[in-house]
């Protein structure tokens, strides 16, 4: 009789190649961040038939639990936070390669289970050794934990097995945070073991910025300052800190997102075509434009980036109290939740083009955009008709909610005489791809396992990110909060945001 052995994942029918065997360790795994998108992600995985058959997930954490136990919490977790209906065969196939490790982040005991677990998953269920440590834990544990790991030999490359280390932002606090954290993970793993993880480089339409410019032969040949008149780069969001008040008024809206989020969005807007899409020849033409990037004169830094902070008002209909009601806040807080400026890139192909950033909370509406202002055609052939004046071109890239491009230019109205509106083409992902619903954690885990490090940051790119904010951290505190202009909940940001890309001759685009 022959006996048939169920394989944990089919297939893939998709054409990508499934990844490779290997145990994937979550410190934190009784947290928000696994159960809210890391779960969800390796269901959506599996799901795709995009796991090996020698997967298996083990879970770090302090709470005392079985590994049944732990199973049936991240069953629990599935039913609530999966982006998509699970199917039985899936869930329990997932959630059979579960397994857990009880203990301290700091005890070497901890480390000793944590080996002998991924010896018998390796013997039961073909990892090859393979192994990938995910910290979902705060930031001040990153380096203990790297250290630890490195002391237990785990972070040792053996026998043709890797091993690799993937962190979350923030990566440190300011710039020579950042470098004492890249100094103590380098101590441990090698560049190419570790990977700093933003998940906004996950989203389609992120990575489809590289394919738009560099694929469309009508983009890249104007991509340039003879053509651009300036870039505008949104990041809005309707949350308000919420219960997060403790944690956020020691970090703010300028470390929260604009070295990792923003700039990353600049850099692909910015950056110069690579040699190839090799890892290293992207992340190396990222890392020029983010060098290149820069405040003027230090006596110039606070008329050039504005900080705001919300008071209560309307979000959406809802009432929301301001940032100092929240609890965790200081009464008198000066940490920002909103920041804007305007910075140049000095290079030749952006000399002269202001590019705007901002980004806030508790605003009018949720959107992330880049949107690239293209300079007016000359209008001497309509000075004989009634149009007064001619719109500039507009592209838009839509990264959330809605994702997808729209190209606004000019067209004639119809009608005996020459009048021009602008007018739009839209471009949405949903209504050409078939797309799959997501976290948005799902490609990233994915080329963590098959060893493509193209869209995480390497160390000098962190750093070149903190040396640029430096400048504006310093002349914060020189000012001491006076500086600090407040906004409502609900609206579009402070006045003071709008006269900053006034005085460049400019409009924002609208929020809400």
């Amino acid at each position: 009789m022959d006996v048939v052995v169920e394989r944990p994942f089919a297939a893939p029918r998709h054409g990508l190649r499934r990844a490779d065997p290997c145990a994937f360790v979550i410190f934190g795994a009784s947290g928000d961040l696994t159960k809210r998108l890391l779960l969800p992600a390796l269901y959506n995985l599996a799901a795709a038939q995009l796991l090996a058959d020698g997967f298996c997930l083990v879970g770090v954490a302090r709470g005392y639990l079985s590994a049944d136990e732990f199973r049936g919490n991240m069953r629990e977790a599935l039913r609530t936070y999966a982006t998509a209906k699970t199917t039985p065969e899936t869930l329990d196939r997932l959630l059979s390669c579960c397994r857990y490790v009880r203990g301290d982040f700091d005890d070497a005991s901890t480390y000793a289970r944590l080996q002998a677990e991924l010896d018998d998953a390796a013997r039961a269920g073909g990892t090859h050794g393979n192994c990938l440590f995910y910290l979902a834990t705060p930031p001040d544990l990153f380096a203990p934990v790297a250290l630890e790991l490195g002391k237990s030999g785990l972070a040792r490359e053996e026998g043709g097995a890797w091993r690799r280390l993937v962190i979350e932002k923030p990566f440190g606090f300011d710039l020579a945070s950042a470098r004492a954290l890249n100094r103590e993970l380098l101590e441990v793993f090698s560049e190419g073991q570790i990977y700093r993880i933003d998940h906004y480089l996950g989203k389609e339409t992120v990575q489809n910025i590289m394919v738009l410019r560099f694929a469309n032969g009508m983009f890249e040949p104007i991509w340039n300052r003879d053509h651009i008149d300036h870039v505008q780069i949104t990041v809005a969001e309707t949350v308000s800190v919420e219960q997060r008040g403790k944690l956020y008024d020691h970090t703010g809206a300028l470390r929260d997102m604009v070295p990792n989020h923003l700039f990353q969005l600049l850099a692909l807007t910015a950056m110069e075509p690579p040699n190839c899409f090799a890892a290293d020849a992207v992340r190396t033409e990222k890392l020029k434009a983010i060098t290149a990037a820069h405040l003027p004169a230090n006596d110039r830094v606070l008329a050039d980036v504005v900080r705001g902070q919300y008071t209560a008002g309307p979000v959406n209909g809802k009432a929301v109290p301001g940032y100092r009601a929240a609890g965790g806040v200081a009464p008198r807080s000066t940490t920002e939740t909103y920041v804007a400026m305007r910075l140049m890139i000095d290079n030749w192909r952006w000399a002269g083009v202001p590019f705007y950033l901002r980004t806030g909370k508790a605003l009018g509406a949720r959107r992330t955009e880049i949107a690239i202002k293209f300079k007016s055609a000359p209008f001497t052939p309509f000075r004989d008709t009634p149009v007064e004046r001619l719109t500039r071109n507009l592209l838009v890239l839509r990264i959330q909610p809605d994702e997808g491009a729209a190209l606004h230019f000019n067209a004639k109205i119809p009608g005996p005489k020459i009048r021009i509106e602008n007018v739009r083409m839209d471009f949405n992902y949903k209504d050409y791809f078939d797309e799959a619903p997501s976290t948005g954690y799902e490609t990233l885990i994915y080329d963590c396992m098959t060893g493509d490090p193209t869209l995480f940051q390497r160390a000098d790119n962190i750093e070149a990110g903190w040396r640029v904010v430096e400048p504006i951290l310093r002349a914060w505190r020189q000012a001491d909060g006076s500086d600090l202009a407040a906004y409502q909940a609900g609206s579009d940001g402070p006045a003071a945001a709008g006269e900053l890309i006034e005085r460049g001759g400019h409009e924002w685009r609208p929020i809400a």
